[in-house]
């Protein structure tokens, strides 16, 4: 902090959504008392004009190729970027604080699109199989084939009804009581949809590498949602610790 401002330096990549000319504004979260002694009050949020002198949009990340999958990724300098005190979130050290309460609510909406990327991938894989012909017959009447697309239907249905009970129980629980059913479908449903997709593009052989069904695209975010708001690692330490809690 400097006076009535707060001078901001930083290089960040992924920067969601910095390249949309719509974007006039970001959320900026860094750390404004770094020595605090509790580490959950280190860090705030501020809202930063994106045209802010020290603001420097450097390019466009691509995700696997893709740009915009699912949303614009890019490489954001700030260097002395001064803005008023006025414009912080809430009060300094709880940025913490507010990314935790959407973190929930954007997890499980991470997954519900999982749910229903892989449901039209699935949907894909079927019509494909019944109309490529291999060996003489239709795919769809190799038994491989009938057991992936078996498979992938119970791994749907398993993660669709998994996050149904984690949003009843963060209905009925909060955020923080569902935190360990959050974890779960964080970590089982983007590595269910890179299952699925994975399969449907051996249905389509080479076709399913270059995206003109969108199904190398749909890989793409799947496979980029098991790092997004947490990596799997990460969810799986929670639920280690929670799990073994039980018991101490």
């Amino acid at each position: 902090r400097d006076g009535d401002h707060y001078v901001i330096n930083g290089h960040k990549w992924y920067t969601t959504n910095a390249t949309d000319p719509r974007c006039r504004i970001c959320i900026f979260m860094g750390k404004s008392d770094p020595d605090n002694a509790d580490r959950h009050r280190q860090q705030s949020m501020i809202l930063v004009p994106m045209d802010t002198p020290g603001v420097k949009v450097v390019r466009p990340i691509a995700v696997f190729g893709f740009y915009g999958v699912p949303d614009r990724a890019s490489e954001v300098i700030f260097e002395n970027v001064r803005v008023p005190a006025a414009n912080m979130l809430l009060g300094e050290g709880r940025g913490f604080e507010i990314a935790q309460g959407r973190l929930g609510p954007g997890r499980i909406h991470h997954c519900m699109r999982l749910v229903g990327l892989a449901e039209r991938m699935l949907e894909r894989m079927c019509r494909r199989s019944l109309s490529r012909v291999a060996f003489g017959k239709p795919i769809a009447q190799q038994g491989v084939t009938l057991e992936r697309i078996a498979q992938a239907r119970i791994l749907i249905e398993q993660a669709r009804l998994l996050t149904l009970n984690a949003a009843h129980r963060m209905d009925t629980l909060g955020n923080k009581g569902a935190k360990a059913d959050i974890a779960m479908i964080k970590v089982a449903a983007p590595q269910m949809a890179c299952q699925v997709i994975d399969w449907v593009i051996q249905a389509h052989g080479g076709g399913g590498t270059n995206n003109d069904l969108g199904i190398a695209s749909a890989y793409a975010t799947a496979r980029l949602l098991r790092l997004a708001d947490g990596p799997d690692e990460v969810h799986c330490a929670q639920i280690g610790k929670l799990e073994l809690a039980k018991y101490r």
